[in-house]
C-alpha cells in the first residue's frame, strides 16, 4: 500500500509563560495551532496562517534563520522541530496516510482567542497552560515537552 503524505506546520504560541492548546474534536487530544500547508505557501507562512485563522492572534516566530548568502536563495526560519506522524494506521500495521509536521514557537500579544477561520474550534474551547499545569494536565507527553520547550523558548528571548 502506498503511504501518502501531507506537508503540516504547527505553532507553539506563548504569552506570558504559558501556551495555548485546544481540545481537537475528532482526536480527543488536546494541541496547538496548525493545520495543512497550503500550495505556495512556505511552512513559516502557513505557521501564521495557522495561528491567525484559529486563534486570530497575530504570530512572532522565534525561529533561527541560517547565515548563508547565496545568488539565488534566502534562508527561512527554520522550525524548532520536524516531525513525522502516522495519521492512519491500519490493523495490520500499514499507514495510508502521514503528516511531515514543521513545528515552530512563536510569542503573542495577547491571550485573548477569536477564531477567524472557518470551522474552528471556538474560543472558549482554547485554554492557557503554564509548564506546571502540562504536566499535571493528563496531556500526551510529546505535548507536554513541545509546549514546555515552546514557553521556555520564548520566555528566554525576550
Amino acid at each position: 500500500m502506498e503511504t501518502t503524505r501531507h506537508f503540516t506546520a504547527t505553532t507553539y504560541v506563548v504569552n506570558d509563560g504559558a501556551t495555548a492548546l485546544h481540545e481537537h474534536g475528532r482526536l480527543g487530544i488536546h494541541l496547538p495551532p496548525g493545520g495543512h500547508i497550503e500550495r505556495d505557501e512556505l511552512p513559516h507562512e502557513a505557521a501564521l496562517r495557522e495561528v491567525r485563522e484559529e486563534t486570530g492572534l497575530e504570530a512572532e516566530l522565534v525561529a533561527d534563520r541560517a547565515a548563508v548568502e547565496t545568488p539565488n536563495g534566502r534562508p527561512l526560519p527554520e522550525p524548532a522541530h520536524q516531525m513525522l506522524h502516522d495519521i492512519d494506521v491500519h490493523p495490520d500495521g500499514s499507514v495510508s496516510h502521514q503528516h511531515i509536521d514543521h513545528l515552530y514557537y512563536a510569542r503573542v500579544p495577547s491571550r485573548r482567542i477569536e477564531p477567524v477561520g472557518d470551522d474552528e474550534a471556538d474560543a472558549d474551547e482554547w485554554s492557557w497552560y503554564t509548564p506546571e499545569e502540562l504536566r499535571a494536565g493528563g496531556f500526551d507527553a510529546d505535548v507536554v515537552a513541545l509546549g514546555r520547550e515552546a514557553i521556555e523558548t520564548v520566555v528566554g528571548t525576550e
